[in-house]
């Protein structure tokens, strides 16, 4: 298999609907991630081996922008038809997706943290594989 590239996403389409999110590409497909969402506050680590994609919204959720992490199955020529980027990190690594927004490998985990003060909308997590989906959206903390 080939080495995968990080891919800079472009903004795409978002509706949040009851029992999930409906994501826009730009090459006309939709997809929906069922939820709806659960809320975590602080740093979120997803259960080990999922595919892990991050979405960063605008204040309204109609728009946003969407990252693969460590997705190694995509080719870059389709995630940048599709608007969606890419980001690939090492054993024990940390990269900023949007501003506020990091993700950092951890074991076969991936936690992602967000600084909600810097950014203007809101960041959902989706994690999954063939035997499980997982839905999340990071919040501020309660206290």
């Amino acid at each position: 298999m080939s080495a995968r590239n990080n891919v800079p996403p472009s903004t795409i389409g978002v509706d949040l609907v009851d029992g999930g999110v409906v994501v826009e590409y730009h090459d006309g497909r939709e997809v929906f991630y069922h939820g709806p969402p659960e809320p975590v506050e602080g740093a979120l680590t997803t259960p080990p081996g999922k595919e892990v994609h991050v979405l960063v919204t605008d204040p309204d959720g109609v728009e946003g922008v969407m990252t693969y992490v460590n997705d190694r199955n995509t080719h870059d020529d389709i995630l940048e038809t599709t608007g969606v980027g890419r980001v690939m990190l090492e054993r024990d690594d940390e990269e900023e997706l949007f501003p506020g927004v990091t993700v950092a490998t951890e074991a076969y985990s991936v936690r992602v943290e967000a600084d909600l003060s810097v950014v203007d909308g809101r960041v959902f997590v989706f994690a999954e594989d063939e035997m499980s989906e997982h839905a999340y959206e990071l919040v501020e903390s309660a206290d």
